[in-house]
């Protein structure tokens, strides 16, 4: 369940309000006051079977005793008294609340009750133990908060009632506005993800901001604000960075917070703005609703004072932001402009005594540098010119808080000068900030989301979902493990795993004595300078933990000697364990290469994590790790890698050459498809992964697994992000011809250029509603690049690879009904092409239970309403639109398809 029924609580029209009260200090004094003083133009009823009225006003017994059936019901009632109140309510017909009772919980069977009174009518539940829900637009103030908030248009979304009424007083002094305040509460029913994916639709909030706590569907989470964040900023400041602090917030909300860098993996991989404090939300509102993405925040500054350059330049560089490099043609534009003693640098220090016009001329030539994407301006007040008079000269030249089309970021220091002169740059519509690190954070704002609007539209060349892998070996060998009753393979058996799915591991002997060691390692010194011996044991996954790993054996006898000196060691140490024998591979001597660690884990939250970094016994210690969620591709890959400190080394520095950062890339796409493919798979690394110029090769491998769950299939139903559903994949024929039919993946991207230029712009008319001659690159990456938890497109390819058809499908939140559409080659109409792109949607949405498909067709598109009927679609004119017919299929009640068609 998502939004269904939640609009009502959105947008009433009339609410009742349960334990409405006048005794001083309760709350349901206070809420009574706050909906009655607020204005709400709506019908107001009240609920309390002590009074037969309140302040004047009726009050009623119970909910059968309303005049009228309420959009929302607030509750503040004793916390035995909710679900009775819920049952009435759904009865009544009301199919949302508020609920304000703290105290439902799962300990004493009251929040359970309270959901499986809600459960037969669908009914809503925002809370409970909430402050209550705010709409300042519909003078609704349905909380107990001290104040209610101004209109505006910035929701916000919060898991701490107290945060939310610290946020609407703070948010009063700056004179910022809400559209909504929801205090999310204990998130029974209605959660983060409910409000994201109602708010992401409404037009009267141009951005979101959330307090969260910590969340209970990971995948839910992640699809909402993937969608939230492609139409308008989301911004969350995700509270229970450290472990003290995430025990305080699972204690506080009863939902796990997960790993604070699974969190930062999640929100960057959604497109999320992550800040760190409660004000940072407010200025990263601010610069993100009033800029567009900027393609790089090189940052061009122009100050009177140069000791504020510099301030800005260490917050920057702390920052990891980044000063532009000036062109020689913009140096010689200032020198004409500026006195000798300038700084010939950026930043480009004016000396204190600027004038209005010297600030207007070096601010215009620096923001038509091409290597400034975003303009800082610093004035420092002296008594050599004026404050306000600068703040007018660069407020002159602003349009839309832009000059040249590039932001502009100002800080007037000071306070009493600089008030005037804020005041001026607001009214030109200039951001403005108090200090200069105010400013740089700012910048940091503005670089990051759109670092992650970018993200959300690379195209990658391949996805884990391409790699080759002998799925039928892995399974044979985890059936073995499972069979034997273990969760730990042995080293042998973990390298046979990850090298079914293309990684190179080393030869290796399985010796079961120290003698069959030697003849082993005789063996292999034919091939090699030396060997390792390696201890195998089912009770002792650390070799080196206990001294089982001897490595550079140069002879026979050395083997034998080297095992027989892990047989003491695991005696001495570990006594009561079972020796299974000893692994004997060849050294691996590569002079440049990289000791890496690849693998995965599962965070409380958002399920399997991909982890990278720096490898070897220290892994511990160097602790230069990152973790990016399954599944990957080769940019998010490439992410990965580089968000650690090894990356940089694995680019090559002196005279060691780069790595193979390709082979680096596919190892991990590949542990990703093999943690999608087998949910048994609970923990997993390499370490240590060898990396050079001629590629990886993994040196040892650890597996767990569940055993219970090993043959469960794939895909991981644990995943965070709904991975490509390959089982979609299959081969038909039609019109004499052989064609696959696949979903959709971001590097299809380049089939589309060839295939509209085959499509007609008659039929282009008929699948858009409209003419349209262009198709820019960032509509065509939203139409390949999906959301497979609420979105599918099916494409259809040719023996060649060519794209001959597309059939998509756009599911609402929680699944009662999807819109369809569909485009067949012009050249290949007519031979049955449309119908079985259809016909895989319709089985498609049957398998994911989705209720009804619709679609909107044009009147004098007959063939797609021809095939339409002869699918069983219900088909009606548009009444809002003559021209265009409203087709629909419920699958809950579909008969049998005919086995033939054409389109």
């Amino acid at each position: 369940m998502t939004v269904r029924n939640l609009e009502r609580a959105f947008r009433p029209r009339s609410i009742a309000i349960f334990g409405a009260s006048a005794r001083p200090g309760s709350v349901g004094s206070a809420v009574t006051a706050n909906v009655i003083d607020g204005g709400f133009e709506g019908d107001v009823w009240l609920v309390n079977p002590r009074h037969a009225t309140l302040g004047g006003r009726p009050c009623h017994r119970n909910a059968r005793a309303l005049p009228g059936i309420p959009d929302l019901a607030v509750i503040a009632t004793p916390p035995r008294t909710v679900p009775g109140i819920v049952v009435e309510l759904g009865a009544l017909g009301c199919r949302a609340a508020v609920v304000i009772t703290a105290g439902l919980t799962a300990g004493n069977g009251l929040r359970q009750a309270m959901l499986d009174a809600a459960r037969p009518n669908l009914f809503r539940i925002i809370g409970p133990n909430t402050l209550g829900l705010m709409l300042p637009r519909l003078k609704l103030n349905a909380s107990f908060a001290h104040m209610a908030p101004k209109p505006g248009n910035l929701a916000l979304l919060s898991q701490s009632g107290a945060i939310a009424g610290s946020l609407i007083d703070w948010a009063a002094a700056r004179n910022v506005g809400f559209s909504c305040v929801a205090s999310l509460g204990d998130m029974a029913d209605v959660d983060v993800a409910d409000w994201l994916d109602l708010l992401a639709g409404d037009g009267n909030t141009r951005a979101i901001l959330v307090y969260l706590e910590g969340m209970a569907n990971a995948r839910k989470f992640m699809s909402a604000a993937r969608a939230a964040a492609r139409i308008k900023p989301v911004i969350v400041l995700k509270a229970g960075r450290h472990e003290l602090a995430a025990k305080a917030a699972n204690t506080h909300t009863g939902a796990l917070s997960g790993s604070d860098r699974a969190v930062d993996a999640a929100f960057a991989r959604a497109g999320i703005l992550r800040v760190d404090g409660l004000a940072d939300l407010f200025d990263a509102a601010e610069i993100t609703a009033r800029f567009a993405p900027v393609a790089s925040a090189r940052v061009g500054i122009v100050t009177n004072g140069g000791g504020a350059g510099v301030l800005a330049v260490d917050e920057l560089s702390a920052r990891a932001d980044e000063l532009a490099a000036l062109a020689p043609a913009t140096l010689k534009r200032l020198d004409a402009v500026l006195p000798p003693t300038w700084s010939r640098a950026n930043p480009v220090d004016i000396v204190g005594d600027a004038s209005a016009e010297r600030y207007r001329a070096a601010v215009e030539i620096v923001a038509s540098d091409p290597a400034v994407e975003v303009v800082m301006v610093f004035n420092c007040p002296t008594k050599l010119a004026s404050s306000a008079d600068a703040a007018s000269a660069v407020a002159g030249l602003a349009e839309k808080g832009t000059i040249a089309g590039k932001p502009v970021l100002a800080c007037w220091l000071g306070e009493q000068t600089a008030r005037q002169a804020r005041a001026v740059l607001a009214s030109a519509g200039v951001a403005s900030f108090e200090t200069p690190a105010d400013t740089a954070r700012a910048l940091t704002y503005l670089a990051d989301w759109s670092k992650a609007q970018s993200a959300l539209l690379r195209v990658p060349a391949s996805g884990s979902e391409d790699v080759s892998a002998d799925r039928t070996h892995v399974l044979a060998t985890l059936r073995r493990v499972a069979a034997e009753g273990r969760r730990m393979l042995t080293e042998p058996e973990a390298k046979v795993v990850v090298a079914a799915y293309g990684v190179t591991v080393p030869e290796t002997v399985v010796a079961r004595t120290p003698a069959e060691a030697a003849e082993a390692a005789a063996r292999l010194l034919g091939k090699s300078a030396a060997v390792a011996v390696k201890l195998l044991s089912k009770a002792i996954s650390h070799k080196s933990d206990v001294g089982g790993v001897v490595l550079g054996l140069e002879s026979a006898a050395a083997a034998v000697a080297a095992a027989e000196t892990i047989q003491r060691r695991v005696a001495e140490k570990v006594p009561d364990a079972t020796i299974d024998g000893y692994a004997v591979q060849p050294m691996i001597v590569r002079r440049n290469a990289q000791e890496l660690i690849a693998g995965m884990s599962e965070d409380a939250i958002f399920g399997p994590v991909i982890l990278f970094g720096a490898g070897g016994t220290a892994v511990e210690v160097m602790a230069d790790t990152a973790v990016a969620l399954p599944p990957l591709d080769d940019v998010l890959a490439g992410d990965l890698i580089d968000r650690t400190r090894i990356g940089k080394l694995l680019a090559g520095f002196r005279d060691r050459p780069p790595a193979n950062r390709p082979a680096i890339v596919a190892a991990l796409n590949s542990l990703a498809q093999l943690v999608v493919d087998f949910p048994c798979i609970v923990a997993l690394d390499i370490n240590p992964l060898l990396a050079d110029a001629d590629g990886v090769i993994a040196l040892d491998a650890r597996v767990e697994i569940d055993p219970n769950a090993v043959d469960q299939p794939g895909p991981n139903p644990r995943l965070a992000i709904r991975p490509y559903p390959a089982q979609w994949a299959r081969a038909f024929s039609a019109g004499g011809a052989n064609y696959t039919i696949r979903p959709i993946k971001p590097a299809d991207i380049a089939l589309y250029p060839d295939f509209l230029a085959k499509v007609s712009p008659g039929d282009i008319r008929l699948r858009f509603l409209a003419p349209r001659r262009n198709f820019p690159d960032d509509m065509l990456k939203r139409l390949t690049q999906l959301d497979y938890e609420r979105d599918m497109a099916f494409v259809a390819l040719d023996a060649g690879g060519a794209l001959a058809g597309v059939a998509r499908l756009s599911c609402d939140p929680d699944r009662a009904k999807a819109e369809y559409a569909l485009l067949v080659r012009s050249d290949l109409q007519g031979h049955g092409l449309g119908w079985k792109l259809l016909d895989q949607v319709v089985a498609y949405a049957k398998a994911e239970r989705i209720g009804r498909i619709e679609g909107i067709v044009l009147s004098d598109n007959t063939a797609m309403l021809r095939m339409c009927r002869e699918f069983g679609f219900s088909a009606a004119r548009d009444p809002e639109e003559p021209s265009t017919m409203l087709v629909a299929l419920d699958l809950a009640a579909a008969a049998a398809q005919p086995d033939a068609g054409a389109a």
